[in-house]
């Protein structure tokens, strides 16, 4: 995913990032290496950005825009609230499967920041998970979902699979990844929240029959 900035210099510099921390990892890539990317000089760097963490956090805010845009335009009209969570969990995954070098950025590296763990509000991400919690309260609403959930809880819930799925995925080295398409990853998140959060008017027969009540 090109930062939609890509003709300009910050632009520029933000993809570089991406690439040369997905491949060096937050720690080890040096700023001259993302300058080198960039086409830049070293110091351009900061006429943009503050430091490397701050690079980071910027890069993190700008693909979030873009993932946000992408995820709302695949939540569409016409689906119910059961299959806008279904396309929302394989969005996820999706975009960790075409993107591997931005997700390993999301998922692994964000997490080598202590600036970002520390200090940032991440107010992007609260955006991206406010998503999941419209699905939930229209669920909630259209009695497609158990009224008694609570989308504050579940939507952390279903991240933190998500996630996990993720950044097992994105840190192993490919020839050493589990043998599982994440298709079918996202199929078991989705037959996971299907038992969990569904009514029982719109459980499959089989669930029924298995005792399991609303």
């Amino acid at each position: 995913m090109v930062s939609q900035t890509a003709n300009d210099k910050r632009g520029r510099i933000l993809d570089a990032a991406a690439s040369i921390f997905a491949q060096h990892g937050f720690f080890h890539a040096r700023v001259t290496d993302i300058a080198k990317e960039a086409g830049v000089a070293d110091g351009t760097i900061y006429l943009y950005f503050k430091s490397k963490d701050d690079l980071l956090i910027n890069l993190f805010e700008d693909r979030m825009d873009d993932i946000i845009a992408t995820f709302r335009g695949g939540l569409g009209e016409g689906l119910t609230a059961g299959q806008k969570l279904h396309r929302f969990i394989e969005l996820h995954l999706r975009l960790v499967e075409e993107e591997p070098a931005l997700a390993k950025v999301l998922t692994v590296e964000l997490r080598q920041s202590s600036k970002f763990m520390r200090d940032y509000q991440a107010l992007k991400f609260g955006e991206y998970l406010d998503l999941l919690s419209d699905i939930l309260d229209e669920g909630r609403a259209s009695g497609q979902f158990r009224t008694t959930i609570d989308p504050r809880i579940l939507k952390r819930v279903i991240f933190g699979a998500l996630d996990e799925v993720s950044l097992v995925w994105s840190s192993t080295p490919q020839q050493r990844r589990e043998r599982y398409e994440l298709a079918d990853a996202a199929t078991e998140i989705w037959n996971l929240c299907t038992g969990g959060i569904l009514s029982t008017a719109h459980r499959t027969n089989t669930d029924i029959a298995r005792g399991e009540t609303a």
